[in-house]
């Protein structure tokens, strides 16, 4: 009989009181809460939450590392994490606007947490500390003691997707200081999707930086030997089978067994697994990927107008019986690409979408921004290079939303931007592939970080690579090469699921036209550049056709009407015009005003529309 870790934690998520990991409240006496952590796994444990007020500092000259400010500084300022730099600085300047930098920033933050207290044997739990999201670089000391990530890293890169540290019990006091320093710059070779740059400076689409401590950071008791926060799900719909990727966490070597059950969670709690299976394997210390394969007899598909989801559990269970549990949502959906036509569970389906920017919106701002597109009659949304919070993912799971994803680009081409953008992808993909929802991913947007993608083969050789390793690894997404224009063509054959057109005009004629010479095949002279570089591309309808950005009424380069009413009348006939053609989607931009763009339909912090609900649907 298998004795559960979760007899020693509490299943709901919720934050503890500072001296105390453990509760004697049962699981079926808990209700179910809202996930108050921005991530999509969640772990049958308590977390103590550290956002609130940090000590902060502005390392105007970078002396901080010199001078050793992780062993004691005295801080001027408070700053609330999760926050901005840009924020933070401006309130330590007492400025109420303005950029806060302009070439390169170093900033500090510490606070302190009491020692919790916890009843588990240290032979079987440990402390785990996360960021969900922080960077662009990112060090962390505990009591003056530098830490590494699981992964290893004395300094975490990235400022889109969470990172973890595992604390050394015998390194905790009874107060312990934790110490953040967090450096970024405006390196154009770093993934910055639309923040300013030293290429991109900030104006019309280019936007303020926003980076540094923007999630929320958290401490919790988990096992040693455990799964982690992240599962990969891909279904055979036709059979009805789920592949689950796991990653194990191991600190002891020995014989384990992964026992994974999938709930309707519709039913109560105590209702029987609609199926379950036990994997044994014999495993050495370190972290591991398994996948394996469960049938989910009679499983409702995932889909916008019925989006189905199940209950996953799964438990690492070591010899002794000891369980590790976490749990997630899951659906099966399975999307193709197949001649003109885009295929959602073997059925054809018309994309609707529109262009979402989230800017520095907060997370209750950007639950109000996708109820509102759902409105709009939008089944898709493209996040515009940006990385997101996991429950915006999550919720797009519930209202039946696609998400056409992708990676924060940086602004210059060369071997290190490449290399930065590979693993940007991947840190992404990681804590993504749980989703349904997320059908679509693009690797560049408009050449932005491959600008010589039409001279230089090197380029069009790490898109092909790229997309390559996409089609085998994540066979559960399409992959856009480069959104907009300039797809790259290898022996006649786009390495990209889907052909994609950014087009732009105000007058509807001439939108007509446009329209007409894309889906003749007319490669050149449509977009504002070539739709194809490489070798030769003839289309003869054997690839999706999706207008990827229309519209921008209300850009004043792009001379739209400015009126809600007018603005309404000229979507509505650019919206007709695409339906008469063959076309498999559109995407109109964009959701919400953010700086200078003022494109907007919703606005950005009540959610309300400016235009009629339904706008943007295309029918049956």
């Amino acid at each position: 009989m298998t004795r559960a870790a979760d007899s020693h934690f509490s299943f709901c998520m919720h934050p503890l009181l500072p001296t105390n990991y453990s509760t004697s409240v049962s699981r079926e006496e808990q209700p179910t809460p809202a996930n108050l952590l921005p991530r999509a796994v969640l772990r049958s444990n308590s977390y103590l939450l550290l956002d609130g007020p940090w000590h902060f500092a502005h390392d105007i000259d970078d002396q901080g590392l010199i001078h050793n400010w992780a062993q004691g500084h005295s801080y001027e300022h408070m700053a609330q994490w999760p926050g901005s730099v840009e924020t933070h600085l401006r309130e330590a300047r007492g400025q109420k606007e303005g950029s806060a930098w302009h070439d390169r920033v170093v900033v500090w933050y510490e606070r302190e947490f009491d020692r919790p207290a916890m009843d588990v044997p240290p032979a079987l739990s440990m402390l785990q500390l996360t960021f969900g999201a922080c960077g662009h670089e990112t060090r962390v000391w505990l009591n003056g003691q530098l830490l590494k990530t699981i992964e290893g890293e004395d300094v975490h890169y990235g400022e889109y997707t969470s990172f973890t540290y595992e604390l050394d019990e015998a390194a905790l006091l009874p107060v312990n200081r934790l110490t953040v320093r967090i450096a970024d710059t405006m390196d154009a070779e770093l993934p910055r999707g639309k923040q300013e740059s030293h290429v991109y400076k900030r104006g019309g689409i280019w936007y303020q930086t926003y980076t540094g401590a923007v999630r929320s950071v958290w401490l919790e008791a988990v096992e040693r030997n455990r799964l982690r926060s992240r599962v990969g799900v891909v279904s055979e719909v036709e059979d009805q089978l789920v592949r689950f990727n796991l990653t194990l966490r191991l600190h002891d070597a020995g014989d384990y067994v992964i026992r994974l059950q999938v709930f309707d969670p519709a039913q109560p709690n105590d209702a029987l697994p609609l199926a379950e299976s036990d994997f044994g394997l014999h495993m050495a210390a370190g972290q591991w990927q398994q996948r394996v394969v469960l049938e989910v007899p009679e499983a409702r598909l995932w889909a916008p107008e019925s989006p189905n989801r199940y209950r996953l559990v799964a438990q690492l269970i070591d010899a002794n019986g000891y369980a590790a549990r976490i749990e997630t949502l899951f659906g099966l959906r399975k999307i193709e690409a197949r001649g003109r036509h885009v295929y959602l569970n073997n059925k054809s389906i018309y994309l609707d979408g529109i262009l979402y920017q989230p800017g520095e919106a907060t997370y209750e701002e950007m639950q109000r921004h996708m109820h509102a597109m759902k409105a709009l009659g939008c089944n898709l949304v493209r996040v515009h290079i940006a990385g997101i919070d996991p429950r915006i993912y999550n919720l797009a799971d519930e209202l039946g939303l696609l998400l056409w994803v992708e990676v924060p680009s940086p602004h210059s081409s060369t071997v290190r931007s490449r290399i930065n953008h590979r693993a940007e992808l991947l840190r992404m993909l990681t804590l993504s592939e749980t989703h349904p929802s997320i059908v679509i991913w693009s690797l560049y947007n408009e050449d932005w970080g491959v600008q010589d993608i039409a001279t230089n083969a090197d380029t069009r050789k790490y898109i092909i690579d790229t997309y390559h390793f996409m089609q085998i690894a994540y066979p559960q997404f399409l992959v856009v090469d480069n959104d907009g224009w300039h797809h790259v063509s290898y022996t006649g054959r786009l390495k990209s699921d889907l052909l994609t057109a950014h087009l732009y005009t105000p007058d509807l004629g001439r939108w007509q036209e446009l329209l007409d010479r894309l889906i003749n095949g007319e490669m050149n002279g449509t977009a504002a550049y070539p739709l194809v570089v490489g070798d030769p591309f003839f289309y003869r309808h054997q690839v999706p056709l999706i207008v990827s950005e229309w519209g921008g009424f209300g850009f004043p380069d792009y001379g739209g009407p400015q009126d809600a009413e007018a603005r309404t009348a000229s979507i509505s006939a650019f919206k007709q015009e695409l339906r008469r053609r063959p076309i498999a989607g559109d995407v109109y931009t964009q959701a919400t005003n953010i700086e200078d763009e003022r494109n907007g339909l919703i606005d950005p912090q009540t959610g309300a529309l400016s235009v009629p609900a339904g706008l943007l649907a295309s029918g049956k």
